[in-house]
């Protein structure tokens, strides 16, 4: 009877010991943070992967991802230099960069959200509103590192690393969108106009200067071309002066024959030897 009380007992202290050893390990994953809290204080902050011990039943373990977390931002509405109201969808990629001081401020990612919210809005209502509304629209978003930088600085005191702030869209308010659309769709025809305007001036002066050129070109080639005209009759008239005193009745023959081209052009000639014609080559 004692052995078995004694063995009960045994088996009593071995359980209690283990639980108390269970209860006294942990172990940190790479992936994570871990904060010892001593009812609700912060005891100790590990960083570092491995195993670890605590003081059970009074000492308690919080652990945090060091991985990045995306925060889907709801809609806001910025009203723009030009006094546009703009609907801006954003989000922003963060995470826990000093694990004491998230807990010491925050506790929890849930109530981290909040003001992750707050401090984006800021940061895009007032950085917004310095751009007027087409800038926003139309531009490459350099806006965006701004906002980023604003968020950053204001978030760093609660342990939060602001890695990116980006907007995935922007839109109108339903009651402003055709109005915008109308006026924005004004100015592309004004800009439209003058562009096709000065592209009409631009082709009247480029024709005005062909044309000047071409005239420039005829009149060039006309004088051209009358010089080697009258150099050919000059050169003509000197054959023609070197073959009459060769033979000047050959010559006269050969005129005269070329003459009845123009004065009965087709026709078919019986001449007499008596025709005055003929008597030129006598």
């Amino acid at each position: 009877m004692m052995k078995t009380a004694i063995l009960i007992i045994s088996l009593v202290i071995l359980a209690v010991v283990g639980m108390f050893l269970a209860f006294s390990f942990f172990i940190v994953d790479q992936a994570e943070y871990a904060i010892v809290l001593r009812f609700g204080e912060i005891r100790k902050v590990i960083e570092e992967p491995g195993l670890y011990m605590k003081t059970p039943f009074v000492e308690n373990v919080v652990r945090f991802s060091k991985k990045y977390y995306i925060y889907d931002i709801p809609v806001e509405k910025v009203i723009t230099l030009d006094k546009k109201t703009l609907l801006v969808d954003s989000y922003a990629v963060w995470r826990i960069s000093d694990p004491r001081r998230f807990m010491e401020r925050l506790r929890t990612v849930s109530l981290a959200l909040p003001r992750i919210d707050d401090v984006v809005y800021s940061g895009l209502r007032n950085i917004l509103a310095k751009y007027e509304f087409d800038d926003i629209v139309t531009s490459e978003r350099l806006y965006l590192k701004d906002i980023t930088d604003f968020a950053k600085t204001n978030l760093a005191d609660f342990g939060i690393e602001v890695i990116d702030v980006r907007v995935k869209h922007t839109d109108l308010p339903q009651e402003n969108q055709q109005a915008v659309f109308e006026r924005m769709k004004s100015e592309r025809q004004s800009i439209a106009a003058m562009i096709r305007a000065e592209g009409q001036r631009e082709a009247q002066r480029i024709k005005a200067e062909a044309d000047k050129r071409a005239a420039i070109i005829r009149a060039e080639a006309m004088s051209e071309s009358e010089k080697i005209k009258g150099m050919g009759e000059a050169m003509a008239a000197k054959i023609y002066a070197e073959a009459f005193g060769k033979d000047e009745y050959f010559y006269r023959l050969w005129r005269t024959l070329e003459s009845y081209k123009t004065v009965i052009p087709g026709s078919i000639v019986i001449l007499d030897k008596n025709l005055s014609i003929l008597e030129q080559v006598k």
